[in-house]
């Protein structure tokens, strides 16, 4: 039986005004290391460490969660120099035939963080627009990355409330786009006010 390691992370370098470049997960020394095409800050307060202890399998979940949160510059959704969705790159060890399967698995059909999620040419550029510069959710930020990564509660117009473990499983679940759950309800309290969420609130759990 093959031993499981869980000693895996996921990481970020970061612009000055703190914004994430590129997203990884590797284990050891693999954030520090200059000999990749995409460089590491060479202030080091520039590479944060956003999950740790984790297994490969999910590191690789957890890589492309982030990704698709932030976007890719060479696709125009987002700001990230990633070239990959994540989850395929090499960790500084032979991964098992049981962890790639579960790898392909968290990537492939429903359970894919962009499983039927489409964007029109317009929307990319408004969502590249959000996601730049001050108007950035993580400007002028030195800790967590986004704040799709905290917990949601959903209250119904009746006051019942749904439970989410972050921005991104909220807008999963509920089918919302995650730039707009952030930046139209979270960030900023407002309420829909048409559509089948009419009414609704969408709270950061404290």
């Amino acid at each position: 039986m093959t031993k499981q390691h869980n000693d895996y992370y996921t990481y970020a370098y970061l612009r000055e005004d703190r914004t994430p470049y590129y997203i990884g997960k590797g284990r050891g020394k693999r954030a520090y290391d200059k000999r990749r095409t995409i460089k590491p800050p060479a202030d080091k307060s520039r590479i944060i460490f956003l999950k740790k202890n984790l297994t490969e399998a999910e590191a690789f979940k957890h890589e492309v969660h982030i990704i698709f949160v932030f976007g890719r510059k060479d696709l125009g959704t987002g700001i990230l120099r990633n070239r990959t969705n994540g989850g395929e790159g090499p960790s500084g060890a032979v991964r098992s035939a049981e962890t790639k399967r579960k790898q392909s698995e968290a990537n492939s059909g429903e359970k894919h963080y962009q499983f039927g999620v489409s964007r029109t040419e317009e929307q990319k550029k408004r969502h590249s627009e959000a996601m730049s510069g001050e108007k950035h959710p993580n400007y002028g930020r030195t800790g967590a990355l986004h704040p799709c990564s905290k917990a949601v509660i959903a209250v119904k117009p009746d006051d019942t409330e749904l439970h989410f473990g972050s921005g991104i499983e909220a807008a999963r679940e509920l089918g919302i786009n995650p730039g707009s759950l952030s930046g139209k309800y979270l960030k900023t309290g407002n309420s829909p006010t048409r559509g089948k969420f009419k009414g609704w609130k969408f709270i950061y759990q404290n």
